[in-house]
């Protein structure tokens, strides 16, 4: 009961500080339809928030992984997230399952609380069953474990409704999209169409069986547009200095866009500490990945979580480079970027400059993960995450340099 009228009570605290409302993009893929059986969740994170960190935790049962606003260092609310026995949750807002004057976005400390003490999709059922009401959500939480799990829960103040991707009658294709409406909802009031046609467009021509490495890389850098069919790498410019203007409003990745996380869970039988939370803590389009694994150290990367000042040194440099293509001096700035900056034909646009980097961080990775995976071993992520810090700072784009 102490318990319950705690979370009740950081509810309350969070109705007086959540006052941005979330939109994101996101899928999930059941083990069945992934090249090595492990499943898949991912969430672009859409937000008015726009400095996120990445933080280890120990909650009331279990340590988890997550991306949290930027000086939320306590972790108050989680976007995103796995805990060390392989459950992973993110949400996208639906906007379609309440009431339209109900308001009250809450998704950040159920998502916490259930990092802290779920195991499995039931655990994660029976949270929301013995949660009193109103649950002061409106949003698509999608979830894996460690058991082969993989789910949407549509859910609103009063309940939920379960989409689950094992299920070839509501899966064929073994994955589920969720934007900002939920199919459970009234459908008069769907939000997040444009980016939901874009990632549908996205998942449909994508090679198959679906890879981890290759999704966190290529879905929050989708340029295609949903609606109207442009695709921006059809029309390069020449070169950096060639500015091009060009509408960038309803892509996958936005303005508002400020991290993204893809967690690719285990197959069954694999401890569920092996789950990875491929992450990019910053503006997709001018930043890196790295993958998180919480480890017995407990390490993670310094450059993903919070300095003195309680923000991501990674999330400034990304942001940084952000300004450089959101660069229109007047009028709606947010809507427009400078095509040029960003990609062009010689090679030269700062997505394609940090496109090496994070190939090389990703290889490496990888190769500590293979061995984790191989006898059980976390020496070599522990090494792994002094390297990356080393290498950004010495790699990454800075301010005074010349090439970008």
């Amino acid at each position: 009961m102490k318990t319950l009228r705690n979370f009740v009570l950081i509810l309350v605290l969070a109705i007086v500080g959540n006052q941005w409302s979330q939109a994101c993009t996101s899928f999930i893929i059941s083990g069945k339809a992934t090249s090595d059986g492990r499943p898949i969740l991912f969430k672009n994170r859409d937000t008015g928030t726009l400095s996120n960190i990445t933080v280890l935790k120990q909650g009331e049962k279990y340590r988890y992984a997550g991306i949290a606003n930027a000086k939320d260092t306590t972790a108050k609310e989680i976007w995103a997230g796995h805990n060390e026995t392989g459950f992973a949750i993110m949400n996208t807002a639906a906007y379609n399952l309440n009431e339209k004057d109900e308001k009250l976005e809450l998704e950040g400390v159920l998502m916490r609380r259930a990092l802290e003490v779920c195991a499995t999709l039931e655990d994660f059922e029976h949270l929301l069953d013995t949660l009193p009401r109103p649950l002061c959500v409106d949003a698509n939480f999608g979830v894996i474990d460690a058991h082969g799990g993989c789910a949407y829960y549509e859910t609103g103040n009063q309940g939920y409704v379960k989409f689950d991707a094992n299920d070839p009658a509501v899966a064929p294709e073994g994955y589920l999209l969720r934007t900002n409406h939920g199919l459970s909802g009234d459908r008069k009031r769907d939000q997040g169409v444009e980016r939901f046609y874009a990632i549908t467009y996205f998942m449909k021509h994508t090679h198959r069986p679906f890879k981890a490495e290759k999704l966190i890389t290529s879905a929050p850098r989708h340029l295609r547009h949903g609606l109207t069919g442009v695709d921006l790498w059809s029309n390069l410019p020449l070169s950096k200095e060639d500015t091009t203007w060009v509408n960038f409003r309803d892509f996958i990745p936005r303005y508002i866009t400020s991290s993204c996380l893809l967690v690719q869970g285990v197959k069954p039988g694999e401890p569920g500490s092996y789950t990875i939370g491929w992450t990019i803590i910053g503006y997709p389009l001018t930043c890196v990945t790295v993958p998180v694994v919480i480890t017995p150290s407990g390490h993670l990367p310094k450059v993903i979580q919070a300095d003195e000042k309680g923000v991501s040194w990674l999330t400034t440099q990304s942001f940084r480079l952000k300004a450089q293509i959101f660069s229109l001096p007047k009028g709606s700035d947010r809507d427009y970027i400078n095509l040029a900056k960003l990609i062009n034909q010689e090679g030269s646009g700062i997505m394609q400059q940090l496109k090496p980097l994070e190939d090389l961080i990703i290889a490496k990775g990888q190769k500590a993960i293979d061995r984790m995976r191989k006898d059980g071993t976390t020496t070599d992520l522990d090494n792994y995450y002094e390297w990356v810090d080393e290498f950004l700072h010495k790699k990454f784009p800075q301010k005074n340099s010349t090439e970008l």
